[in-house]
């Protein structure tokens, strides 16, 4: 199948609508590094106008990986809701973003058409998108999520606290811990990337998450962030508590066996959580994603790095989770160049997770050997929030020293939030106060005092 057009005397033909939706790409570097980008911007633009033209049954039909070859593809074409597709699938692509970004058109009517596309036709539209049509896009559409507390709600910003720590150590942990829940953070959840991952290891630090909020009645979750089957034996053999299960998962099935993962293992571990965790749900799995990790697996079949990081989010709906997460730089500039880059890609996702019904959340961070500053990340996550994210990442001075790169840090949740006249989680919100860290939404003198853990519970006074 010949795809053409002529623009500026020029005839411009593509062999299939995967070459079509590559070269529509914004310049990214791992679509460089896979020889799949647009040659040119006039290229680029040839490629955008064919694709404008498509339907998003011509999108539905050419799938990036076929149906009979990869679970993937099954699980997002059988979660389709063929009624609301139906609504739909003779508007081209440009149609559909039209209609989308029309003024006329409800948050209701957006989200309901989301469940009606699959993740290829999702991604052809963020490819007629500029930044701006991206953050006016995903505003309008609010997904909210339960897991112990509720985000995603009108009014509220959330984040995750992420006291990571190069050994794991229990004490330099929990002083992060202190650190973030006094200046707003956590809301989301308190999530762990551990060293060690091992059994023993995986468990002793949800035991210690667990031990700490239940003495100080914090309305969170927590997690450690170790493979999902790794999670539940240390809660059958070790009695760990569970909330929300984490897994990183990829667009493909190729992708997610280089994580070692299964549909059937997320469903287990959704199981597990939803019959024997301690969380009250219903929203129970926690996912990152990311750019560009299906390419380092060699399991993209040929297909963009946009189109394959939409699948993702094709997949996570499968399981109605609480928490998804693009770590948007972390792979690095072989997939996202410089800020420019890191900044579409976040819009990108954050647009493209929403659309099929994600109660999205972005770890706005690059790598040190990136073109990218703080003041880079300080822009995504400003945008993001106008775009109604759910929530981004906490992390002592923005700078995460075990997995070595640089995210937000404690301050920029509570700034956005005054910013923008948004509140934590309301049940995290009350606690706020309760605790005397703020006050009508605002930081008080006491935020940032970590020390007033080190009363007993029963001492603290409202400030």
């Amino acid at each position: 199948m010949i795809l053409k057009t002529k623009l500026h005397g020029h005839l411009y033909e593509f062999k299939d609508v995967c070459e079509v939706m590559a070269k529509a790409n914004e310049e990214k570097s791992g679509d460089k590094l896979a020889g799949i980008a647009a040659e040119s911007a006039e290229e680029r633009v040839a490629a955008k106008w064919v694709l404008a033209n498509m339907t998003l049954n011509d999108l539905r039909n050419n799938p990036a990986v076929p149906y009979e070859d990869d679970d993937v593809t099954r699980i997002i074409e059988d979660d389709v809701n063929e009624s609301i597709f139906n609504d739909h699938k003779n508007q081209t692509v440009s149609e559909f973003r039209e209609w989308m970004l029309d003024t006329k058109t409800s948050r209701h009517d957006v989200k309901r058409a989301g469940r009606g596309v699959t993740s290829e036709i999702a991604a052809g539209v963020c490819k007629l998108m500029s930044n701006m049509d991206l953050i006016y896009g995903a505003k309008k559409i609010r997904t909210s999520a339960h897991c112990n507390t509720t985000i995603g709600e009108d009014g509220t910003f959330s984040s995750r606290l992420q006291p990571n720590h190069p050994v794991d150590d229990p004490d330099a942990i929990q002083a992060q811990i202190m650190e973030g829940l006094s200046l707003g953070c956590g809301d989301a959840v308190i999530g762990i990337n551990p060293v060690d991952d091992g059994l023993e290891s995986v468990a002793r630090l949800l035991k210690m998450m667990d031990e700490f909020r239940n003495k100080w009645e914090v309305p969170a979750q927590i997690c450690v962030l170790a493979h999902i089957t790794t999670q539940i034996e240390a809660a059958k053999r070790f009695n760990a508590p569970i909330d929300c299960v984490f897994q990183s998962i990829a667009g493909s099935q190729k992708g997610n066996e280089s994580f070692g993962v299964t549909p059937q293992m997320l469903q287990d571990g959704r199981d597990y959580a939803t019959t024997l965790g301690r969380a009250d749900g219903p929203n129970l799995n926690y996912f990152e994603t990311g750019q560009g990790s299906e390419l380092s697996a060699d399991a993209h079949n040929g297909w963009d790095q946009v189109v394959m990081e939409s699948r993702c989010y094709g997949l996570a709906k499968h399981y109605d989770p609480f928490l998804l997460n693009t770590v948007v730089g972390f792979i690095g500039p072989e997939y996202l160049y410089d800020s420019k880059q890191v900044i579409r890609a976040g819009l990108e996702d954050h647009f493209m997770g929403k659309l099929q019904g994600i109660p999205m959340g972005c770890d706005a961070c690059y790598t040190n050997h990136m073109k990218a500053d703080q003041n880079d990340i300080e822009l995504l996550t400003t945008c993001l929030v106008a775009a109604g994210a759910n929530y981004i990442m906490g992390v002592p001075e923005g700078d995460d020293c075990m997995l070595m790169y640089q995210c937000t840090g404690f301050h920029e949740s509570p700034a956005v939030r005054e910013i923008f006249g948004l509140r934590p989680a309301k049940e995290f919100d009350q606690w706020l106060e309760r605790m005397g860290f703020s006050k009508d939404g605002l930081l008080t003198e006491r935020a940032g005092d970590a020390s007033v853990f080190f009363g007993d519970p029963k001492d603290i006074m409202l400030w």
